[in-house]
């Protein structure tokens, strides 16, 4: 079944894990042997190669650069101009990815109908990964007035923060409002027409962005906090508070956000019992929040600074992202529901977004 994935950090991949994502996920893999300078070396589970058995046709691919003060004990880069760079950086591959025929950028209604029609018609082994390009935290966002100079190279989905304390926004495990900044860059992704990411924004910017923000908006990578109680997750009143903003909201697999009690470099997938079946635990919560299967679907963030050592343990690549439609026919999902919440949710909104 065709799928759409709404987030993949395939850039920083490609540039920090200096994984070139043509060659197979088995000699990436290879290559990374007795590598530990990354948590997840030698455990990827995605190429192109591996999306395009998947029939993972459309991703929403980031850039990221965090800027860290001198107080942040996260990496990242000493200024934010320095962030900036890095994602420039990020953008040459993604075209230089266009350039060799492997990837095609999506920017608006035009080039998605062109890119889906292409994708079904297209018989040859080296069908073209479209891409929606989106910043996945917004310090490298020198100034507000930078953010229309990455709408003009194709930026159309900004999420303002990530992880911890941000230029823009606070993130996981952060608290605070957004300060006059950060207002005034959600104004300006207002007036751009760029989709407002909420995923990671912390509980009190979650709040105001949805306050202040009359735009589109949606959670690329989003699991339940009823499942999982940890911030990082949204309560049940945040999932309906971006239902009734018609959102779609993309299921994770992070073996962290998906179960409780994971300790990071001790616990494994088998043993906390990790599944993918437990994916569409998260999908069928969020489902009975809003009453049908009309705003989840995939946003997986496979090799997001993870591998398989904290993934589904019956997931071995991304192309396995097609057992889902069996695992939700099982839960009595009907095949509408099913090709909703495989790409159908997301092509709605881009749609209406796009319109």
């Amino acid at each position: 079944m065709f799928t759409i994935d709404a987030h993949l950090d395939l850039s920083m991949n490609a540039l920090e894990w200096n994984r070139d994502l043509r060659r197979p996920v088995s000699e990436i893999n290879a290559r990374e042997k007795g590598m530990t300078d990354k948590p997840d070396r030698g455990n990827a589970t995605v190429s192109l190669e591996e999306l395009r058995r998947g029939d993972i046709g459309l991703v929403v691919a980031t850039q990221i650069g965090r800027f860290v003060a001198l107080d942040n004990p996260l990496p990242g880069w000493h200024s934010p101009e320095q962030a900036w760079a890095q994602t420039q950086g990020q953008v040459a591959w993604y075209h230089t990815m266009e350039d060799d025929g492997e990837m095609v950028q999506i920017t608006d209604l035009e080039s998605l109908e062109r890119h889906l029609q292409h994708w079904n018609d297209d018989t040859s082994e080296k069908k073209r990964i479209g891409y929606i390009l989106s910043l996945e935290g917004a310090d490298s966002i020198v100034t507000v007035g930078h953010l229309e100079r990455a709408y003009r190279y194709g930026l159309r989905a900004v999420g303002p923060a990530h992880y911890g304390p941000g230029r823009y926004a606070n993130g996981t495990d952060a608290t605070g409002k957004m300060g006059k900044q950060g207002l005034e860059l959600l104004k300006e992704i207002e007036r751009l027409g760029i989709i407002l990411d909420a995923t990671h924004l912390c509980d009190d910017a979650f709040w105001q962005a949805l306050d202040n923000f009359n735009g589109h908006i949606w959670a690329s990578h989003n699991n339940c906090r009823a499942l999982v109680n940890h911030n990082r997750q949204y309560s049940d009143e945040m999932i309906k508070a971006l239902i009734d903003r018609g959102a779609v909201i993309g299921a994770a697999l992070d073996a962290w956000m998906m179960v409780p009690g994971w300790i990071r470099f001790e616990s494994n997938p088998k043993d906390m019992n990790c599944s993918l079946e437990v994916m569409i635990d998260h999908v069928d919560h969020i489902c009975q929040i809003a009453g049908n299967a009309l705003h989840v679907g995939i946003g997986s963030d496979l090799d997001g600074a993870f591998g398989r050592e904290q993934c589904p343990y019956d997931l071995e690549t991304i192309a396995d992202l097609q057992k889902i439609p069996a695992l939700l026919s099982k839960r009595g999902y009907k095949q509408e529901d099913i090709e909703n919440m495989m790409h159908g949710n997301w092509l709605r909104f881009l749609r209406n977004a796009w319109n």
